[in-house]
């Protein structure tokens, strides 16, 4: 894709990603993987042969392998997908289940779609600003509705990885390389990287980056493009959808397209001549396109109920140990979750880790292709992201070495809602464009012994993917939802204005009541859950994980940590009774098999007297005292 200027003479691959430079000297056009065309010198007795391998079969060769690839990392979850759930940490499948069961209620029961008082009630959730992935919720509601949430997550993951790599396949196949091949390498990286193996097991909305290379391709194409208002309106578009899926990720795509485009002019600076006119009128028709498509959901998001600004401190300052980019992930063949203790904020931020042959592989593509200018710019784009993604402390294997550059923009507006261990996915994605680069030009070499080279090629590509290559997810099982839920027993005792108040009183480390809530649709609202809020409720203070602090959330929590029974006094008991009342709360519910039920059950017993057992839980009706 140019930056605009033209050629007299067209370069080799004339629908490259940039099409700035021909190909390097002693590098041929690659052909297609296809089979030989038929002989022009078939005589009429002769049969023309088919080509067993067409473009399109290859492609749907290649759709095929991600789809199976991602089943295979996915497949001990697909096993039971209601009673599993990825291992060492499980909060985070359950608010994306309880966000694709609200939009279920968006669809289905015309909800307001960007705010719910489903959980944390009487309060409320922003729900633009806690990632309600909208764009994937609402395409799935047939799913969710006919096989549950748990079906619908588990089978985003999949999806999310499968689209994700066959996106990419798609746009390198047709825009940057003709190689099959090396598109196939590149897309296979993009998709099934260690960073996207690590969201896989927690975050559908970060792995599912199935637009991302639409939209990079359509910015780049403004650069060129003799419609620019078309070509804006389409990026407009594309954008608007991907901000429903994940906000930062779109962040992340501006950002490396911006620093792509500079790293292009600052070599070659007379295309800019060219570019800024259409490129200027491309992105300003995206801007007011899609800023009056997103203008009332962004409203609600930094002004409305329940807005926050900022992220939590625990979340702020992650960042990537140097190490990290020489380690190879957890659900890899040679990963290991005790050797990347402390490399990683934790196990679903892997956002690195390459291990040592990728990483130095990188290099040397970059000193190999040094003269193309596309490959310089790709270079500097992603060491740019993966310094910034080692956050505002720069460490070796868990030591300070000094304060990284991300202490200088972490206060910025909208930078400082951004996890910075994150901008390791930019970097993922320039390493999966330069491998895809580099098979193309190696494949292709004119040499004495090509087979050779073509061997030498796929031998170094087997040394560096092979030990990140990946593993199906490690999961754990987790509790059922209980029967009184599942019978619909709680309907007896819970009203449309009332809430059903679970032991533990749900957070973020206690999130199985979430999906209790959305097994059903959320047809009952309950008070707490794991989601980002202003601190203390109130509306624009910087954002914390859970609501405003709540007594008898903080001492259910600690009996079910300790399993001891504390002693209650008066005081406390009226704190409590205060907020059931403000919880409208009509029943108070803990199940039997719930970890230190015995302890957690004489607890609620001090504060609203003696249970009794319905089904498989221990029920207090509290309608009486919480009226």
């Amino acid at each position: 894709m140019p930056l605009a200027e033209p050629r007299a003479e067209s370069p080799p691959y004339a629908d490259t990603l940039t099409g700035i430079v021909p190909a390097p000297r002693g590098v041929a056009v690659a052909p297609e993987l296809a089979a030989p065309r038929a002989s022009s010198d078939a005589g009429p007795g002769r049969s023309t042969p088919r080509r067993r391998w067409t473009p399109r079969r290859l492609d749907l060769a290649a759709y095929g392998v991600f789809l199976l690839a991602a089943l295979w990392v996915t497949s001990r979850i697909w096993i039971d997908p209601d009673g599993r759930v990825a291992a060492l940490y499980s909060s985070d499948p359950a608010q994306v289940q309880f966000f694709l069961a609200h939009s279920v209620r968006v669809v289905l029961h015309g909800e307001f779609p960007f705010f719910t008082d489903r959980f944390n009630y009487p309060d409320g959730v922003n729900l633009m600003a806690n990632t309600a992935i909208l764009a994937l919720g609402i395409p799935m509601v047939p799913v969710t509705v006919l096989f549950g949430p748990a079906v619908s997550f588990v089978t985003l993951v999949t999806l999310g990885l499968a689209g994700t790599a066959a996106a990419w396949y798609r746009m390198l196949a047709r825009h940057v390389v003709r190689n099959r091949l090396a598109a196939a390498v590149g897309g296979w990286f993009c998709g099934f990287s260690p960073a996207m193996l690590s969201h896989a097991n927690w975050h559908p909305n970060i792995i599912s980056q199935f637009l991302l290379p639409f939209i990079v391709w359509r910015v780049l194409v403004l650069t060129r493009s003799t419609r620019p208002l078309r070509d804006g309106v389409l990026l407009a578009l594309l954008v608007t959808a991907q901000a429903f899926i994940n906000e930062e990720i779109l962040l992340f795509t501006a950002l490396a397209c911006g620093v792509f485009l500079f790293a292009v002019v600052a070599q070659e600076r007379r295309r800019w001549a060219a570019a800024w006119r259409p490129l200027g009128v491309g992105l300003a028709v995206c801007a007011v396109l899609a800023g009056a498509l997103l203008a009332y959901p962004l409203w609600v998001q930094f002004a409305g109920p329940m807005a926050y600004h900022g992220l939590s401190d625990t979340v702020r300052d992650y960042g990537n140990d140097i190490a990290s980019f020489f380690a190879p992930g957890s659900p890899t063949i040679g990963g290991s979750e005790r050797a990347n203790v402390n490399l990683a904020p934790n196990y679903s931020e892997e956002n690195a880790f390459f291990g040592w042959s990728l990483s130095l592989l990188t290099v040397g593509i970059v000193v190999w292709l040094r003269r193309e200018v596309m490959v310089r710019a790709l270079a500097a784009t992603g060491l740019f992201f993966a310094v910034l993604s080692l956050g505002e402390r720069v460490s070796w294997w868990d030591r300070e070495l000094i304060v990284g550059p991300w202490e200088l923009l972490v206060r910025l507006p909208l930078l400082d809602a951004v996890v910075p261990t994150r901008f390791g996915l930019i970097t993922t994605v320039v390493v999966g464009v330069l491998l895809a680069i580099a098979v193309e030009r190696a494949w292709s070499l004119r040499t004495f012994d090509r087979r050779t080279a073509r061997t030498l090629t796929a031998a170094g590509l087997v040394l560096a993917l092979l030990p990140i290559a990946p593993m199906p997810l490690q999961v754990t099982t987790r509790p059922a939802v209980p029967e009184f839920i599942t019978a619909d027993r709680w309907r007896r005792y819970v009203g449309p204005d009332q809430t059903l108040v679970p032991v533990p009183v749900p957070s973020m480390g206690h999130t199985d009541p979430m999906r209790w809530a959305a097994s059903t649709d959320l047809a009952f609202r309950i008070p707490g859950g794991y989601f980002l809020a202003p601190r203390n409720g109130v509306t624009g203070d910087p954002g914390r994980f859970g609501g405003r602090p709540s007594g008898i959330g903080a001492l259910l929590a600690e009996v079910a940590a300790t399993g001891r029974t504390p002693e209650l006094d008066d005081r406390q008991r009226r704190r409590c009774l205060d907020e059931l009342r403000h919880w409208r709360a009509a029943i108070v519910v803990l199940p039997l098999d719930q970890p230190n039920a015995e302890p957690l059950r004489r607890t609620v017993e001090q504060l609203v007297g003696p249970a009794r057992q319905e089904l498989d839980v221990w029920l207090w009706d509290v309608r009486a005292l919480s009226s």
